[in-house]
């Protein structure tokens, strides 16, 4: 009997040491993975990916979902409940209709970017201007939705301002954003298009021929910030600031764009 007592005791002792051995060899748990839901214009694809991957080397708890597209489709989906941490807007516009109502933290908003609006063609074209786009060798240009899409909104200010919108009206075709513009011009389908220089630049099937003047559109201005709501808003705050510093505008100047004047 005491035998029998004395094994089942050290059976007890025994299960009480192997349920303790994961607290033994891992007494402090690794930290949940978060993962930030990031809104973003489809112009700044290719570098806010790259500043999120440099991030990424020192918040390993950190995982990025990006949602790229025109800013204005963007600032619809956030307004209608769409979930995200950040918006970043190719246009002030966008952002100034979230802050109307109340949709982003105010005290986050930076206006992060500038950057350039061009005349793009494929490299065979013998286009040289925005005059002559009015050739009749010119038959489509692309220019992005300008009710969603903040280059075709620049786009089509620019051809106002050079007398040229009422000649041209027949020959534009819309897109969705302005990269399904630069790829019109890549493939072909467009004699023509206008995109900013950081899309013209990241492409080899294309060339620029004209630069629009400033003062022929608004300031082409990218505003940043956390949106309210988030589940997140001090990882959203910390990542926010960070793309003003030194490797976030180091990597944003690579891909072309000037760091606005705060």
């Amino acid at each position: 009997m005491k035998l029998e007592f004395k094994r089942i005791r050290q059976l007890r002792c025994a299960a009480l040491a192997i349920a303790a051995l994961p607290m033994l060899t891992n007494p402090f748990p690794c930290p949940a993975q978060i993962t930030l839901s990031v809104s973003a214009a489809a112009s700044l694809r290719d570098a806010i990916t790259e500043v999120e991957a440099s991030y990424k080397l020192t918040h390993t708890r950190l995982e990025f979902q990006n949602n790229f597209g025109s800013s204005g489709t963007l600032a619809v989906q956030i307004d209608q409940g769409g979930l995200a941490d950040v918006f970043f807007s190719a246009a002030e516009k966008p952002m100034d209709d979230l802050a109307a109502k109340g949709l982003i933290v105010a005290a986050t908003r930076r206006n992060l970017l500038q950057n350039t609006l061009v005349l793009i063609t494929p490299l065979d074209s013998t286009l040289k201007d925005f005059q002559d786009l009015t050739a009749a060798s010119v038959r489509t240009i692309a220019l992005g939705d300008p009710g969603s899409v903040p280059a075709g909104q620049y786009g089509r200010q620019t051809l106002a301002s050079l007398h040229l919108l009422n000649q041209l009206s027949t020959k534009l075709v819309l897109a969705k954003d302005v990269r399904q513009v630069l790829a019109y011009v890549e493939t072909g389908n467009a004699d023509a298009g206008l995109v900013y220089a950081t899309d013209a630049r990241i492409s080899s099937k294309v060339r620029i021929v004209a630069t629009a003047p400033d003062s022929a559109h608004d300031r082409i201005v990218y505003p940043v910030a956390v949106l309210k709501g988030t589940h997140n808003e001090a990882e959203a705050r910390d990542f926010v600031e960070s793309l003003r510093g030194p490797a976030g505008r180091a990597i944003f100047v690579k891909y072309g764009f000037t760091i606005a004047a705060q």
